[in-house]
């Protein structure tokens, strides 16, 4: 391995989604400043939802709110069984839950089984406990299901992807019924189009999200190309 490969390789790494000492302060600051524009409790009770981790939150959020039919989408955790986690908490992998987004959608215009392959079109799947910079099972992969026909659906779609050996490596997302979903802080919404110079934001979160656009334009909001 090169000099010049082994550089690039520990600058990567020293981005990550976990926080840093002097991170919070500032990020909540921003928050501040910027509020999530969202629709109102009544108005997101029109629509279905779904939850999916898959690394860095703030990633997931930004890859789904750029597909046609999601109306609004949450960073948080879940899969876990600590009450109130905080990112800290999470992030430093002090509980058992992991990153995770809930997302609203309208099944008018996007199904679930879509969202299971924008899911599974964006990470890396056979990546155990990890995606990216991100380390530990606060990052692992997991999509979760609130009942049997969305289990069929996850489980079919995770076999129709090994019998076509998308991967070379076996799957390894965990596919759970899921419990509960604790929303994240609020700085942490809308992160990545919040803070589009952090350095985690440029050299993990916006690439990800291009690699996804480019792979699944016909699943893109008008605009979003």
């Amino acid at each position: 391995m090169t000099r010049s490969t082994l550089m690039a390789m520990a600058l990567l790494i020293s981005f990550s989604c976990q926080p840093k000492k002097t991170e919070k302060q500032s990020e909540m600051v921003v928050e501040a400043k910027t509020e999530k524009t969202s629709l109102t409790a009544e108005q997101l009770q029109q629509y279905e939802t779904a939850y999916f981790a898959s690394g860095c939150f703030w990633c997931v959020e930004a890859i789904f709110e750029s597909v046609k039919g999601v109306k609004e989408v949450f960073s948080g955790y879940s899969g876990g069984t600590e009450t109130n986690p905080t990112y800290e908490d999470v992030a430093y992998g002090r509980t058992s839950h992991a990153e995770a987004v809930q997302v609203y959608y309208d099944p008018k215009t996007i199904t679930f089984q879509q969202l299971v392959q924008v899911f599974f079109g964006s990470h890396d799947p056979t990546s155990l406990n990890r995606q990216g910079p991100d380390r530990g099972p606060q990052y692992r992969s997991i999509a979760f299901y609130k009942n049997t026909e969305e289990k069929k659906i996850i489980e079919d779609y995770i076999a129709q992807l090994e019998q076509e050996k998308v991967y070379d490596r076996p799957i390894v997302t965990e596919v759970t019924k899921f419990d509960k979903f604790w929303k994240a802080e609020k700085y942490h919404q809308d992160y990545e189009r919040k803070n589009p110079n952090n350095p985690y934001i440029r050299a993990v979160s916006i690439p990800r999200l291009n690699r996804f656009k480019k792979n699944f334009q016909s699943f893109l909001k008008e605009g979003t190309h």
